[in-house]
């Protein structure tokens, strides 16, 4: 069983940031680290050490900080995969560059995207996140972002936000520039759905992405797929530094490579420049 400690065959209970607790997987940590890139030898080194070193009542939080560190001891760039989370949560502390983000991922797939746009329903007007739209079909998209992972999303966001869905399509399915279309109403969120929320997201066509969900295909996923990764996973800008960018509206690596006038700001040495883009390189290719 995965969930056994390795010594003598118990169940190690932990807790999770919600506070609640679960047994110990050694599965989903060989996933995690899996999902950053690490090597099978890094994995099994790691998920040795964890074994004998866990204790009943330890936080997920502890367990996942002590295998990033041995990540980044391996020297390997999973480390700053093996980070993503965490950078997510840096991005605050508003939500907006959550929403560029988000409307980078939907570029990745194919939408042209705007961010924070304000338009009109049948009734009144609304902000949406992100407005999502390729040929016929439109993704109206709102963002709740989290600076605490151990948030959930409950059952009044995705209520609020199909009403809103609602309204706006009323009104545009009497306009002629979108005869035809589709519409899909989201809520993106890097933390997690309650369970009454996800019910009633299905029932009513919404679609809802967290952190993992949909199992297989949640935002971790989606990010480390189209390589989105926040500047905020960077090793070699310090705090101030990435706040800056984040104020001009650089948000990911990928982002930052092609804007890289934008660092002239920062006056950055010959050689942490060198290194800053080298690290760049590592990351979105």
């Amino acid at each position: 069983m995965d969930n056994l400690d390795s010594t003598n065959n118990k169940v190690i209970f932990i807790k999770k940031a919600s506070g609640d607790e679960e047994p110990f997987s050694t599965d989903k940590l060989k996933r995690s680290l899996l999902n950053a890139g690490a090597k099978n030898e890094t994995i099994q080194k790691i998920v040795l050490d964890i074994e004998n070193w866990i204790y009943p009542g330890i936080t997920t939080r502890k367990i996942y900080s002590r295998a990033f560190k041995m990540l980044r001891h391996e020297k390997s760039t999973s480390s700053l995969r093996y980070s993503l989370k965490k950078a997510i949560l840096e991005l605050g502390p508003t939500g907006y560059p959550f929403e560029i983000l988000i409307g980078k991922l939907f570029q990745h797939m194919g939408f042209k995207t705007e961010v924070g746009i304000v338009i009109e329903g049948s009734c009144v007007s609304h902000e949406m996140d992100v407005i999502a739209t390729h040929d016929i079909v439109q993704h109206l998209v709102e963002c709740k972002y989290h600076t605490d992972q151990g948030k959930q999303v409950g059952v009044q966001v995705p209520l609020y936000v199909c009403s809103r869905v609602n309204d706006i399509v009323s009104k545009r399915k009497g306009m002629l520039e979108y005869k035809d279309f589709t519409f899909t109403g989201w809520v993106v969120t890097n933390t997690r759905f309650s369970s009454d929320s996800i019910q009633y997201g299905v029932c009513n066509g919404l679609n809802l992405l967290a952190w993992n969900y949909p199992t297989g295909n949640g935002l971790q996923e989606s990010i480390e797929k189209f390589k989105i990764y926040p500047i905020t996973v960077l090793k070699n800008l310090s705090i101030k530094e990435k706040q800056y960018l984040l104020n001009e509206g650089i948000v990911t690596c990928s982002q930052l490579l092609e804007n890289t006038d934008s660092l002239n700001y920062l006056e950055l040495s010959r050689t942490k420049h060198n290194i800053l883009m080298k690290e760049l390189d590592e990351i979105c290719f």
